[in-house]
């Protein structure tokens, strides 16, 4: 049994599970402030976002970490982390108690428009979304376990010399 392999499949499945919480979360926050809703009432909407961010911020971390894929080295990577900076900044003036109402809609369209991104990149490993022909092989860009080097150029571990590790995008 190839326990390096389950402990990047575990970390993996918490990073994808928090990136679906994460966007889900800022889209209902998001939603209930354009119908000037006051969501921060609610005791799980102001505390559930900073936990599960976190947590999907230390499971990339660790998946850079473990994988040896590092952004400034990886393009894709480098994308990603630039686009994650810019999802901060239009999500904090779309969320933001000081943003004119009129305003609203246009930081959160933006917001959700570059996480957007963020996954695209995330599922093709590529700033500009080029799907080639090895990362629609092997069930690659779904994440599948697989021995293969898919898009990453990480060699035959798959994910950065980890063998049989899932090769989804981080």
């Amino acid at each position: 049994m190839d326990f390096a392999a389950l402990d990047y499949l575990f970390v993996k499945t918490v990073h994808v599970t928090c990136v679906v919480l994460s966007i889900s979360l800022f889209a209902l926050r998001g939603t209930l402030q354009l119908q000037s809703r006051p969501w921060r009432q609610w005791r799980l909407l102001r505390v559930a976002p900073h936990l599960v961010d976190t947590l999907l911020l230390s499971s990339a971390l660790w998946l850079a970490w473990r994988s040896a894929q590092y952004p400034f080295e990886q393009s894709w990577l480098t994308a990603k982390v630039l686009a994650l900076l810019l999802y901060i900044v239009l999500g904090h003036y779309a969320l933001g108690k000081h943003t004119p109402q009129a305003r609203r809609p246009l930081f959160f369209m933006a917001a959700l428009l570059s996480v957007a991104y963020i996954v695209g990149v995330a599922l093709t490993r590529s700033p500009t979304w080029q799907l080639s022909t090895q990362a629609l092989g092997a069930g690659t860009v779904l994440g599948s376990v697989s021995g293969s080097a898919g898009s990453n150029g990480a060699g035959s571990g798959g994910a950065g010399g980890v063998p049989g590790s899932w090769s989804g995008g981080v």
